[in-house]
């Protein structure tokens, strides 16, 4: 069995390996001038092994694989950064990671997820500052013991995890702060989706500030928030992030529901906001007031009834 494995993870690297080089013979990776060309095959080469690292955490079948690959995945990567302007490596092709970076690039934050059980997720992460030597900042998932999730003000060595999918910054009286929006697996019918307050305290990342504040019209909400975390049923589409047309914080509103299998929370076709107002993200009770005939969709509808000739795709072909 152990030699299978064996075989099997050799298989996914000489794979991963071949694609790797196709997508290099298409893209190749330009070095940034501040890193060595030696110190950048380096990094290279190690990516390559990240990748697949990475890719056993995601798909292989086994929790005990998925732990082992993920255990091998922190140092592997500690060591790429370990070389001196690491920053400047973008790691464009490692797609089990998502990194996030503010527009001033001062930092990047790193996140990945650990699938162990239908009802366990384990988060890791990392906070690199941009400094031509390493100044990295681990986050070490504790979401199982924050016990007031919205409220309490957290530290790396205490953080909510999540694997984050967007990142923007916004202006305070104290100061640049940033909206870390993440993905939390939680249980197998629940998922929750989170808005995180990251900002740094004598040069150390703090994680939740008290932004998040209550409107006149939103009376059933608590007065100040430090996060918003929503929990919403796993069958659902449930969106949570910054809209640049309208300039909020965008969410589905959630109505809960009982079943047989216990409280569900589930969209039900209008939407809330966060309105940034002097520095803090004012709740907006409802966003749109319009009624429409049918739920807006992303992509539009097949009509059956166009013509022929009209019914091409982007070639010309019918």
């Amino acid at each position: 069995m152990r030699n299978f494995r064996h075989l099997v993870f050799l298989f996914a690297f000489f794979t991963l390996s071949l694609l790797q080089a196709q997508q290099d013979s298409i893209a190749p990776i330009v070095r940034p001038a501040s890193i060595a060309e030696s110190d950048f095959e380096a990094i290279k080469t190690i990516e390559d092994t990240l990748g697949v690292l990475g890719f056993l955490v995601v798909n292989d079948s086994m929790p005990d694989y998925r732990f082992a690959a993920c255990q091998k995945l922190i140092p592997k990567l500690v060591e790429a950064l370990k070389y001196p302007n690491s920053f400047d490596y973008k790691f464009d092709r490692l797609n089990s990671i998502s990194i996030q970076y503010p527009p001033d690039s001062t930092f990047r934050i790193f996140t990945w997820q650990l699938y162990v059980d239908v009802d366990e997720y384990h988060y890791y992460g990392a906070i690199q500052m941009n400094s031509p030597d390493l100044k990295l900042f681990p986050l070490i998932d504790r979401s199982e013991k924050v016990e007031f999730v919205e409220t309490d003000i957290l530290s790396p060595q205490k953080w909510y995890g999540a694997v984050y999918y967007n990142l923007m910054p916004f202006k305070t009286p104290s100061g640049t702060k940033y909206l870390l929006f993440g993905y939390d697996g939680f249980q197998f019918f629940n998922k929750r989706k989170v808005i995180d307050v990251l900002h740094f305290v004598d040069n150390k990342p703090v994680f939740g500030a008290p932004v998040f504040v209550r409107s006149e019209e939103s009376k059933n909400h608590p007065p100040t928030k430090n996060r918003v975390v929503k929990e919403y049923y796993a069958g659902t589409v449930f969106s949570m992030n910054y809209d640049e047309v309208h300039e909020v914080i965008l969410f589905d509103h959630l109505e809960a529901q009982v079943t047989k299998d216990g409280i569900r929370s589930y969209p039900d076709g209008t939407y809330e906001a966060y309105e940034l107002k002097k520095g803090q993200w004012v709740h907006v009770e409802k966003m749109f007031h319009e009624i429409l005939e049918e739920a807006p969709r992303e992509e539009p509808v097949f009509d059956a009834t166009i013509q022929r000739k009209e019914r091409k795709n982007i070639f010309g072909q019918e």
